[in-house]
């Protein structure tokens, strides 16, 4: 997802390869320390995916184990801003830290300071709100099902929302409703719900066919580019569609099978596995979340190519400190690039961590 509140930063530098002169910084994950600790020193569970607010501080979410929202202040503290850190069903309209989430997979910041957090096996999707340090009930009734089209969100029924994602302006919000093998959308306006991509059928979609008629294999994480394209990572379909502005869909990257490589080269031959989540960056080119190969790759639109951006396909910890191609991943789930560095942050997750990447 774009930060469109941020102009389009040196275009030419972003599009560069990523392999040239990037380091690896660790961001939090790097101890046993508990709130109003510095993040490099705290303890950090299975972090899902980064975003971040205004006032320069960094939001995460934690998955299993950690059931959490958490924050890294301007300071570089942290601090927990809602969760038990026990899985629990919703404790909405209460203070934020006695709510409970059952496998919060990934959040995004709204413009206005919301925080939209996919509460994934609670088949929700619920926001808090950073001045009255709430949660509240937004989409999903917390039953899973496959209801409310043409109505309120609050009233729908999906079932695991594993993913969500702003379109343009931040008007609308996109839901992977994985279990339901689709793609919906939410009117921010108007708070109603509508169906994007995805038949309710489990399959390939065929290329140049309407994407609401068209069946889907799993779709894991939605985003939208400035244009008003939609695109879908599948996980199982080991490929990243997109949904054009005219409804239609096609797949530009992947074999359709589980491997790894062809970064340099055409992206319908570049192999993935299992990816996780995707980011559109500024310059229109998709961040890839490649889970199970333990890489970060770069879709590049126009030149339609894959790019290897962090990552040497092997599980581990090491590199630290290191160039970006030579450090080593877990089963990484969150990648986003700064608004205003440039730098590429990564929710490094079966390494307890989260990483940056910085131009030197």
């Amino acid at each position: 997802m774009v930060r469109y509140s941020f102009a389009v930063f040196c275009a030419a530098w972003l599009a560069a390869p990523v392999s040239a002169g990037w380091k690896v910084v660790l961001v939090a994950g790097g101890g046993d320390g508990a709130d109003g600790t510095p993040a490099e020193k705290a303890k950090v569970i299975q972090p899902f995916a980064v975003d971040f607010a205004a006032d320069g501080s960094a939001l995460f979410v934690e998955m299993n184990g950690g059931e959490r929202l958490r924050r890294i202040a301007p300071d570089g503290k942290i601090e927990t801003l809602a969760g038990t850190g026990k899985k629990g069903v919703p404790g909405d309209d209460g203070p934020a830290e006695k709510a409970t989430f059952n496998g919060m997979h990934n959040l995004l910041v709204h413009p206005n300071g919301t925080v939209y957090l996919a509460d994934t096996f609670n088949n929700r999707v619920r926001k808090y709100d950073p001045e009255a340090k709430t949660v509240a009930e937004f989409a999903g009734t917390g039953k899973a099902g496959y209801s409310g089209d043409g109505d309120r969100a609050a009233t729908a029924t999906f079932k695991n929302t594993i993913c969500i994602g702003f379109g343009p302006g931040a008007k609308t919000l996109y839901v992977a409703d994985i279990g339901n093998y689709r793609v919906r959308a939410i009117d921010l306006s108007t708070g109603k719900v509508s169906t994007v991509a995805g038949n309710g059928k489990k399959g390939v979609p065929t290329d140049g066919e309407p994407a609401a008629e068209q069946p889907l294999l799993d779709p894991r994480a939605v985003a939208a580019d400035a244009k008003g394209n939609i695109y879908i990572l599948e996980r199982g379909g080991h490929a990243l569609r997109v949904v054009s502005p005219d409804g239609k869909i096609k797949t530009v990257a992947g074999t359709g099978k589980a491997g790894k490589g062809g970064d340099g080269g055409p992206a319908l031959k570049a192999a993935m596995n299992g990816p996780k989540f995707l980011w559109c960056d500024t310059d229109g080119s998709v961040l890839i979340v490649d889970t199970e190969n333990h890489q970060i790759r770069r879709y590049v639109p126009g030149k339609e190519m894959m790019e290897l951006v962090a990552g040497t396909g092997k599980k581990g910890a090491d590199g630290v400190g290191g160039d970006a191609l030579k450090v080593e991943l877990a089963r990484p789930h969150g990648v986003i690039p700064h608004p205003k560095t440039g730098e590429i942050w990564i929710a490094d997750s079966d390494n307890n961590r989260i990483l940056k990447l910085v131009k030197e």
